[in-house]
């Protein structure tokens, strides 16, 4: 099938190979030495620790009171090597959910680096920043500035404290099923070489068994994936993403404000913008978020970021400084029509990015993880006391988050990041404007949305572009600050589906942040070692799939 349309447009959905549902789903026994757990989180970032000790402290309160639901075993697997390792937002965190989970705690207790006071929003042209009002969706007062690898290795101490087991470095590469319910987790061996056969070192893959399965794995998870399709639950719209490129900066210069910009870097029919956060006095957060269903396929947001360090709005804090640490990541951005309509099932609970809760209006995303991990271990826990973790016995976890305030945000803004998918930019923005105004209720029903990979790219010459080792940093370069430490013979995980025609492989240059694809000639070159996790390529290209734990990026304060 021709990867172009008859106008000479990219169509990236013509490509793609499709999800590995076989691999995803296993309907073979667990193994006869599997680990037995009764509660097993797939994820070990807000929505999994947050749930996992909610879930400890709520057994422990039963068994103090002599409730009868006995001991109970629960569980955190990480694929980093390390808790907080592959995590990376913003971020500035609405603190609620966290004194909920911590009510005894002071907010000079918790993770969370100052409290947000002034904040600017600017629309950017090439050589200008216009300052605008702030919307009211982007407001953060009350709010604080925050690491989110800090925010996840506080919270997996405090798990570990209450007898959680923690088992990072385990990737869960698939689901054990039977018949309609999930049975828990196979992870994936470590050793291979590239071939994939043993090598020296090799681990085989462990079975995990457990009554309760929370997939809490962030954006664009692959055993959500496979679970959603192998259920058949759907949602009125699919799902849409953005790609998130961060770099944090040793400054001379203090920051004295939280920034969000829009426009310039971003072509008009591009949507996303920047954040520019002061995380200490001489440490700053700096990003740029772009839609990926941008429509060039030369669209580079690592290089757009680069561009974006030399305006004048940026360029004096970060000229004389140091480039500490570089990272991406995909966020859910599809909002309420793209939730799935179920997220429950038989022994099955999702949570977090995995199921979509983030509202892009006000750029949030952390607070309604904590609070699904909540609703998660207050339903498990109903569920293992009533003995009956089935379905039926897990839709209370539907319940309380269509009650709460994560469905609540995100249906009041239900349209607004869908218009610019249809408007863009300048029209966009109006209309944004006034869903703002009238709580959503313009323009009254669904905007339809079509998936990130079905968008056709109109080819446009790359722009040359030379980094100065400076100010500028080349994609190997903004690698190697992530700390990735993935062996170099390591089998790939990426489902590339065959060759790929020039002009595709030239697409893949380009979208992906860390250059694991390379055009060369009328070839495509895939370095899958140099992969962040960040699932762009997921979204738009080759699949990417689950690889041996601890691979990919090191992330110590993103």
């Amino acid at each position: 099938m021709s990867t172009t349309s008859s106008s000479g447009l990219v169509v990236p959905a013509r490509h793609q190979p499709d999800l590995p549902l076989d691999r995803l789903i296993r309907t073979d026994s667990p193994d006869a030495e599997a680990v037995e757990m009764d509660v097993v989180f797939v994820g070990g970032g807000p929505a999994g620790l947050a749930g996992a000790i909610e879930l400890a402290r709520l057994v422990k309160k039963d068994q103090e009171a002599g409730g009868g639901v006995g001991p109970i075993e629960i569980a955190v697997l990480e694929k980093a090597e390390a808790l907080g390792g592959h995590s990376l937002s913003g971020a500035v965190v609405n603190p609620a959910p966290l004194r909920e989970l911590f009510p005894e705690l002071k907010d000079s207790d918790l993770p969370l680096r100052a409290p947000v006071g002034a904040e600017r929003v600017y629309l950017l042209t090439e050589g200008r920043a216009l300052r605008l009002p702030t919307p009211p969706t982007m407001r953060n007062h009350g709010h604080y500035v925050a690491s989110l690898c800090e925010i996840v290795r506080w919270l997996g101490d405090k798990a570990e404290g209450l007898g959680v087991n923690m088992f990072t470095g385990f990737p869960a590469e698939s689901l054990l099923v039977e018949d309609r319910r999930v049975r828990g987790v196979r992870t994936t061996p470590s050793g291979l070489k590239r071939d994939g056969q043993p090598g020296n070192g090799y681990t085989p893959p462990t079975d995990i068994k457990a009554r309760v399965t929370v997939l809490a794995e962030g954006t664009r998870g692959a055993l959500t994936q496979a679970w959603l399709r192998w259920q058949q639950v759907g949602s009125p719209n699919p799902m849409i993403y953005a790609l998130g490129v961060k770099e944090l900066w040793e400054t001379k210069r203090p920051l004295e404000a939280v920034i969000h910009t829009l426009g310039w870097p971003l072509p008009r029919d591009a949507f996303g913008g920047s954040f520019f956060y002061p995380l200490e006095p001489n440490l700053v957060s700096l990003g740029l978020v772009v839609g990926l269903d941008y429509r060039e396929t030369t669209l580079d947001a690592h290089l757009l970021l680069q561009k974006m360090k030399r305006h004048p709005l940026f360029r004096p804090y970060l000229e004389g400084g140091e480039m500490v640490e570089w990272g991406a990541k995909t966020i859910p951005e599809g909002g309420y029509y793209a939730l799935p309509q179920r997220r429950h099932g038989d022994g099955i609970l999702l949570a977090g990015d995995a199921a979509g809760f983030v509202e892009v209006a006000s750029l949030k995303g952390i607070h309604y993880a904590i609070l699904s991990g909540l609703y998660a271990a207050r339903t498990i826990f109903a569920a293992l006391k009533a003995g009956d973790t089935s379905a039926a016995g897990l839709a209370g976890y539907d319940r309380l988050v269509d009650a709460s305030a994560i469905v609540r945000d995100l249906r009041a803004r239900r349209n607004m990041r869908l218009v610019f998918q249809k408007a863009g930019f300048y029209l966009g923005g109006i209309e944004a404007a006034l869903m703002t105004v009238t709580g959503g209720v313009f323009p009254g029903g669904r905007i339809a949305s079509e998936p990130d990979a079905a968008v056709p790219r109109r080819p446009v010459p790359a722009e040359p572009f030379t980094p100065d080792g400076k100010l500028t940093f080349a994609k190997v370069e903004a690698v190697f600050k992530a700390g990735n430490a993935t062996r170099d013979d390591i089998p790939s995980h990426l489902i590339v589906g065959g060759d790929k025609p020039p002009e595709v492989a030239e697409f893949y240059q380009h979208m992906c942040p860390a250059g694991v694809y390379e055009r060369q000639g009328e070839s495509l070159v895939v370095n899958a070692p140099n992969c962040v996790d960040c699932k762009a390529t997921d979204v738009l290209g080759p699949r990417w799939t689950p690889r041996e734990g601890g691979s990919g990026p090191h992330y110590r304060r993103m």
